[in-house]
């Protein structure tokens, strides 16, 4: 659902003729104008790339892995123990 909001800061592009011929074709097309086009599709460009970023899609095989993983999780290995009793000296320490 868009909302209107003032618009208050101007960007500006340079492209091709032939590609502004397919914006103004597909701005026609939705109803809106060159600028209104090329803001909504900004705007879903942007919303895609950073949900693309921020989203880990699995498969349903590792989706089941990861669910296992968390449900039977493997015993720590030496190393983690030694790292959580350097960390448990530390934090006795502090306090």
């Amino acid at each position: 659902m868009p909302t209107t909001q003032p618009r208050t800061t101007r960007v500006e592009a340079r492209i091709a003729p032939d590609v502004l011929a397919l914006v103004r074709r597909a701005a026609e097309l939705q109803g809106r104008s060159v600028s209104d086009f090329l803001v909504v599709a900004a705007r879903e460009a942007a919303c895609r790339t950073i949900e693309d970023a921020q989203i880990i899609r699995l498969s349903v095989e590792d989706q089941e892995r990861f669910a296992q993983a968390l449900l039977e999780p493997p015993a720590p290995s030496p190393a983690l123990e030694r790292a959580a009793q350097a960390h448990a000296q530390l934090i006795d320490r502090a306090v």
